[in-house]
């Protein structure tokens, strides 16, 4: 799944900076349920590098095409749980209890993931951890937003998606450091159980949300914690405030607050407001992971490869490259989401993506069209049982080149001439571990992904492009459309009805991606993905509306009415309901 932000005003990180500065006990909670967002950003980012050892250590992983993307997948089908689960136990228990209990799960998974004797108990270990990403990603933010002051609240949220972001980065370089010592991926995996151990420490330490406190009417703890938050003249108006606040919100549920999750999706989905939310909401949601961002995010070494770096470390190393981006599009969008708009944010980071996605998909078509060609002689060189069986037994073998040899099956490598191996011809060999140390023992390059080019660098380059205009847009905006798209008595089952689709999508661009590039190519799986977002691009387009500076009542009426898009992008300050008039 992709990260949220929330609104945040322009001047909010100045007071924030001040607040934090008189009162350092502010940032301690923020700080401490922060680290979820980093373990989510970090179990994100890790098995990208990490599977490029689990493959070199069993060979049926990599062989199996099916069996590396379920080891990828796996952690979202657990998210998906986790954030349900993760929902109700947010209310039912609290927010502090439910953190812990997704540190534990994080813990277990990494732990299981670091010893596993087998790829089956991989997949289980990242189930475990996919379910403490699910509740941690609900739950870290929401306990942010509810022990800090509401003047800097925006301020402090949002550097829980930043977190995210920093925590793939740091997972790179993690990755990076471990890739000469013996055990590469256990370490790169394994780690991520001391910063959940560091944080449910530090969870022990902290008190539970007075908002969750007082709606268990636990009213002076409720305001002991307050006490500590803010100063001591403001901390009566901030009770009166919440217990507002709290009545305000048990009146807007009204009947439906004992009704099942079933009964909730059925009421709202009879609401033609909610339903038009939900056609906004969703549409954004699933077109963030339709162009293939997670992709990037969880295989982007093996991207790096597929242009032609053979290289493990300098795979992940340029990996790097691209994780740093996304952190700093976090920021870019942090800063102008709000002078910009949501929608304009979107439209422009999606043009920018199908043009960076339609020229990776070319240059991955000329690298595997000006591929090195397949020498005979020197495939056979190395032994009668060293040649790949599937191309010696080709009705025309003269004509293979290094991408015809890698992409008719799993069980072809390439080994690179010595001398100018980005155009001479190579050996088309069996990928086992045998052929590739003797290749290396020949002074060769070997190939298992991607073939040898020299515009390679050319995709790494556009790689960093699509990060750059992804991250500002589509990166964060969506979840920041759905938190000010559904009328307040329907935003907890509209929000979640979006992220269970945001969570579905990214389960299945994942689960599929290896497999598409098996089927139609590296090229014609980046420009499938511009076609998606094309189509997502559209969508947008139609059913989009913008939502900033715009109160909640302000949003409902302008669903009441239909939306009726613009072709204008940046508009004036007093231009902004103009186009929100009119019908669908």
């Amino acid at each position: 799944m992709a990260e949220g932000a929330v609104k945040t005003g322009e001047t909010d990180f100045t007071e924030c900076f001040r607040t934090v500065g008189t009162t350092p006990y502010i940032m301690r909670l923020a700080a401490s349920a922060g680290i979820g967002g980093l373990l989510f950003g970090y179990d994100r980012g890790v098995i990208s590098g990490a599977l490029l050892y689990i493959k070199e250590d069993f060979q049926e992983v990599n062989k199996k095409t099916w069996l590396q993307e379920t080891i990828v997948a796996m952690a979202i089908a657990g998210a998906i749980v986790g954030a349900g689960t993760g929902g109700y136990l947010n209310d039912r228990i609290g927010r502090k209890p439910t953190m812990i209990i997704a540190d534990v799960l994080f813990f277990i998974g990494a732990i299981v993931m670091a010893l596993s004797p087998a790829p089956w108990m991989i997949i289980i270990g990242r189930v475990i951890v996919g379910l403490g990403v699910g509740m941690a990603s609900m739950t870290a933010p929401l306990y942010i937003s509810e022990t800090s002051p509401a003047r800097i609240r925006g301020a402090l949220v949002s550097t829980n998606g930043l977190l995210i972001t920093g925590g793939q980065f740091l997972s790179y370089l993690i990755n990076l450091g471990f890739t000469k010592v013996t055990g590469t991926w256990r370490w790169m995996l394994g780690v991520a159980a001391v910063p959940a151990l560091v944080q449910c420490i530090l969870m022990l330490t902290l008190p539970e949300s007075p908002r969750w406190l007082y709606r268990q009417e636990r009213l002076s703890e409720a305001e002991e914690i307050l006490g500590r938050i803010y100063k001591p003249e403001e901390v009566k108006e901030e009770m009166r405030a919440l217990k507002q606040s709290i009545e305000d919100e048990l009146a807007i549920e009204g009947d439906m607050s004992e009704a099942s999750m079933i009964t909730k999706v059925k009421t709202a989905l009879g609401n033609k407001v909610v339903r038009r939310g939900l056609a906004a909401g969703v549409t954004v949601q699933v077109a963030q992971q339709c162009v293939g961002i997670n992709t990037v995010m969880y295989y982007s070494p093996v991207i790096v490869q597929l242009a032609g770096i053979a290289s493990n470390s300098t795979a992940m190393a340029l990996s790097l490259i691209t994780s740093g981006l996304n952190a700093l599009g976090t920021v870019i969008s942090m800063m102008f989401v709000d002078r910009k708009g949501r929608r304009n944010m979107m439209l422009v980071s999606m043009i920018g993506i199908i043009v960076c996605l339609v020229a990776l998909g070319l240059v991955f078509y000329e690298a595997a069209a000006t591929s090195p060609k397949i020498s005979l002689t020197d495939s056979s060189h190395f032994g009668m049982n060293s040649t790949c069986s599937l191309y010696t037994s080709a009705p025309n073998p003269s004509s293979w080149s290094c991408a015809r040899c890698l992409r008719t099956n799993r069980q072809c490598a390439f080994c690179a001439s010595k001398v100018n191996f980005q155009v001479n011809p190579g050996a088309c060999i069996v990928a086992t571990d045998e052929m590739k140390r003797e290749c290396h023992g020949e002074q060769r390059v070997y190939f298992s992904e991607g073939c040898p080019s020299r515009i390679g660098i050319l995709a790494v380059v556009l790689l960093g492009m699509y990060i750059i205009v992804y991250a500002p847009g589509m990166g964060t905006v969506p979840w920041i459309v759905n938190s000010e798209i559904y009328p307040l008595r329907y935003r907890g089952v509209g929000g979640g009805i979006a992220a269970v689709s945001n969570w579905c999508t990214n389960l299945i661009m994942s689960e599929t991606f290896l497999t598409l590039t098996q089927a139609v190519g590296s090229s014609g799986t980046f420009l499938l993905y511009a076609l998606f977002s094309f189509i997502g691009l559209i969508f947008i387009f139609l059913l989009v509306p913008e939502t900033k500076g715009l109160p909640i009542e302000d949003v409902e009426k302008m669903l009441e009415k239909g939306f009726k898009p613009s072709l204008r992008f940046w508009k004036k300050k007093d231009d902004n309901s103009n186009n929100n008039d009119g019908k669908a």
